[in-house]
């Protein structure tokens, strides 16, 4: 095992530093390349450091860099204290900790722990019946009266995030195994203490190191069901994350993490990550008496314009219905617990494409608009990479421009089901998550200044006017919004802690709600829609004598918003 150097120093963590930071994402492979292999590796993130120093944030957060097949792009981990080749070496990584704390930027490493990759030493071991590591996973005998490996055999009909069947049979051992994400992903069996153990020394390891937190993928999925947990045959499916997630001794396994990591002793981020998750389960988790988490990522908001269960069944996005989740979330959360805020990320199609309008005319401005209404939330905002620059979906056409897991196995699914082909691109072309891995555009060069390689997934042609080099500046740029919210944020307290409340509730084109702390009141007022909007003034706060903290556009009509025009309000 490599040795943790003593150089490294943690940043400055003061306790609850986190409610007043700003949280960056980075997707290694496509943020930049140092080599010309046309993958984003560590020695170019630590490169671009002085840009995300001069956006502002305060929190780098790295999506998975360990060694891995890449089956599900590094979120299948076969060594979790080692780096992939792709990305570079232990001694980048280091490299990176210590140049992003030299500028005072904290880093939190993405932790996968409700699965490994089936490459993973452990699952290897575990694959012979008579190993210790046997109970580490999830093993299960063929249905009664089927053939071990013949179709209908599996131990139950639970469909798997990114195949047919969260089943698979493994001839080796003659028995099945759990991947509720893919057959390259077997699920660890928390129940077994030396599985948390083994967890939980690896997580100490990276603390060593220098990492600032964890985000933890679908960490609510770890304590499973009775019926997976007993040991006995399968009758019914558990298939959804609504039927898995959210064990009966999920909270028993936070706090026991926290504990014996020292996450909270530390003061270390850990956010989880909770598909299926309730409000109620949130309370509880990021209630700080509980000792469990500090926030939680909510999948409410990301739903809402698809069908129950289905996110590929597009559904006209009502802004009453989003706007009025998300101020569910803020008052269920407003004495006890924390918010994350987030309209974008890897997992996700762009925000501007999807919640705004990415047309030349109103891209910018409702870009802005987006960011706004998010970063006036009371919470931790994330921040994407090429969010801040008002990146798009990338214009994909044909099933053979797609590279995602997730998308392909939908293609394969939807198109046996009878999904015409225009039907199964439509919906691809809107959710897919490959808009979100485009390479970041840095300049209006060849690959946008990603790579002098070809790049792993092709970089968006829009790239020759949407680039981090024009955007740095520009005064009216995406980027530049992005840093006067940020720095509103880090200087006033009613922005990081102010009590939300939502006005104009069912207003299907005005997002409005007031930030109050003490006798500090903030109106944020923001026209969602790419036509003008009268305000409605005689249903909003008396606005006489009201200063403008933050506007997108230049001062207009009292009265009336310009398309995608948002303003921040200082109220007498």
């Amino acid at each position: 095992m490599t040795t943790v150097p003593t150089s490294i120093a943690p940043a400055s963590r003061p306790d609850g530093w986190w409610r007043s930071a700003v949280v960056y994402q980075i997707y290694p492979r496509s943020f930049q390349d140092s080599n010309g292999d046309g993958i984003g590796d560590l020695p170019g993130i630590t490169s671009r450091l002085d840009y995300l120093a001069e956006l502002g944030v305060d929190v780098l957060w790295l999506s998975p860099v360990y060694r891995s097949p890449q089956v599900d792009n590094g979120y299948d981990i076969s060594d979790y204290q080692d780096v992939d080749p792709l990305f570079g070496t232990l001694d980048d990584l280091d490299e990176l900790l210590a140049e992003a704390h030299r500028r005072g930027l904290a880093v939190v490493m993405d932790l996968v722990v409700n699965h490994t990759s089936d490459q993973h030493p452990w699952f290897v071991e575990s694959r012979d019946p008579a190993s210790p590591k046997r109970d580490w996973y999830y093993w299960r005998q063929a249905r009664p009266g089927h053939l071990p490996g013949t179709p209908g055999a599996e131990p139950d009909g639970s469909h798997a995030a990114f195949a047919p069947s969260a089943w698979t049979f493994d001839p080796a051992s003659g028995e099945y195994y759990l991947g509720i994400f893919s057959p390259g992903q077997p699920d660890l069996n928390w129940e077994n203490p030396e599985v948390r153990r083994a967890v939980h020394d690896m997580m100490r390891w990276w603390v060593a190191r220098g990492v600032d937190g964890f985000r933890m993928d679908v960490i609510n999925l770890i304590s499973k069901p009775a019926q997976l947990t007993s040991g006995k045959p399968l009758e019914a499916a558990a298939s959804g994350f609504e039927a898995i997630a959210n064990g009966p001794r999920l909270d028993e396994f936070l706090a026991e993490m926290n504990r014996e990591v020292g996450l909270d002793a530390l003061h270390l981020l850990t956010v989880g990550e909770m598909p299926g998750s309730t409000l109620e389960v949130a309370q509880r988790v990021t209630d700080p008496e509980r000792h469990e988490l500090t926030m939680v990522f909510t999948f409410e908001h990301m739903d809402l314009d698809g069908a129950p269960g289905n996110k590929w069944s597009l559904v006209p996005l009502q802004l009453p219905r989003l706007k009025q989740n998300l101020a569910l979330w803020q008052d269920g959360l407003a004495d006890t617990g924390w918010n994350s805020l987030y309209f974008d990320n890897h997992d996700q199609p762009r925000a501007v494409s999807r919640f705004g309008d990415d047309s030349p005319e109103h891209r910018v401005a409702s870009a802005k608009t987006l960011a706004t209404v998010l970063h006036l939330h009371r919470g931790t905002p994330y921040v994407y990479q090429g969010e801040e620059l008002g990146m798009t979906n990338a214009p994909l056409t044909a099933i053979d421009q797609y590279l995602d897991v997730e998308s392909l196995n939908y293609h394969a699914l939807a198109t046996a089901g009878g999904l015409s082909e225009g039907d199964v691109l439509a919906s691809l072309a809107a959710k897919s998550r490959d808009h979100a891995r485009t390479p970041v555009q840095w300049d209006d060069g060849a690959h946008a200044g990603f790579t002098t390689g070809t790049p792993w997934c092709a970089v968006n042609p829009n790239h020759t006017t949407i680039n981090a080099e024009a955007a740095r500046h520009d005064p009216a740029s995406v980027f530049a919004h992005f840093q006067r919210l940020i720095r509103l944020r880090h200087e006033n307290e009613v922005v990081r802690e102010g009590r939300f409340r939502l006005l104009l509730p069912e207003h299907d084109r005005l997002w409005a709600f007031t930030r109050t702390l003490a006798d500090q009141v903030l109106l944020v007022v923001a026209n969602c829609w790419s036509e003008p909007t009268e305000i409605p003034i005689d249903e909003l706060p008396l606005l006489d004598g009201a200063a403008l903290v933050l506007g997108t556009h230049d001062e207009g009509s009292p009265t009336v918003l310009a398309p995608w025009e948002s303003r921040i309000l200082l109220l007498p």
